[in-house]
């Protein structure tokens, strides 16, 4: 089960009694939200208060529990993608002056919280975490993602945890001047590729050492069986990213089956 929380990539709409969206500092997405009333346009977040950062990470705990107890058998941390904790760590969304905001050593507080929170509730080896430290994705930026991250990933060791989940690639994003390799040197656990590999590429990067696994995620929905397409070299559906994120049945039970594919 993953656990995540949106903070400003939401909508006052959205949330209990129609309050604004939380962020680390009042600086809004670009874009616009789904909302029950459809797209809006995203809103300048209220920042959090220093008081309120416990609380953010007791219901990170809460939502573990919450997942031990209706039986899965781990969870994953969403650090990645420019949601809440995300939003902590790059300095071009956390604008703060306080031990929350500024230093590395401040922005990367929250999320080294809430793995402490998680793990004493699952422990190590039932925790993965996601992140993404190149991603530009609900409007992020990082001055230095590469000094960033390898002092994330050096103090995650502390916990013992199953893996880190690393968003090489998302959209047009550039990553050729980070060194992902260097990651999963630093960390002592197992390294989750993910961002526009085919089977080729995955197995690539599998026999080369890049990685211990290799994740895929768009194209599993615009392909039944994923898996066994890769296998037998099928040719793979293209997806179709207006079905996207909401909507109907179309875009996610109507793409054709390997079967039909091979007809």
């Amino acid at each position: 089960m993953q656990l995540w929380l949106v903070g400003r990539v939401s909508h006052s709409s959205l949330q209990p009694e129609n309050v604004l969206p939380v962020a680390p500092s009042e600086i809004a997405v670009e874009g616009q939200a789904f909302t029950y009333e459809g797209m809006l346009d995203f809103e300048t977040p209220r920042a959090l208060d220093l008081s309120e950062m416990s609380d953010i990470v007791e219901q990170y705990r809460q939502a573990a529990i919450n997942a031990k107890q209706a039986g899965f058998d781990g969870v994953e941390i969403h650090a990645a993608n420019g949601y809440l904790l995300d939003q902590f760590l790059k300095d071009g969304t956390n604008k703060r002056n306080d031990i929350y905001g500024g230093s590395i050593e401040n922005r990367a507080r929250l999320v080294l919280e809430v793995v402490q929170a998680v793990t004493e509730v699952w422990g190590g080896r039932r925790v993965g975490i996601r992140i993404s430290p190149t991603g530009t994705f609900n409007s992020m930026s990082e001055t230095n993602p590469q000094v960033l991250y390898n002092y994330l990933v050096e103090k995650l060791n502390q916990f013992d945890l199953a893996y880190i989940h690393v968003v090489e690639q998302f959209g047009d994003a550039v990553t050729e001047d980070f060194d992902f390799t260097l990651l999963r040197k630093l960390f002592d656990g197992a390294y989750i590729a993910n961002g526009s590999y085919t089977g080729e590429s995955a197995e690539q990067s599998l026999k080369n050492d890049y990685s211990d696994f290799v994740a895929f995620g768009v194209p599993f929905i615009s392909n039944p069986v994923l898996p066994e397409r890769i296998e037998k070299n099928a040719p793979l559906n293209p997806a179709d990213p207006d079905t996207f994120y909401g909507g109907d049945a179309k875009g996610y039970t109507d793409y054709p089956s390997l079967t039909c594919a091979s007809v």
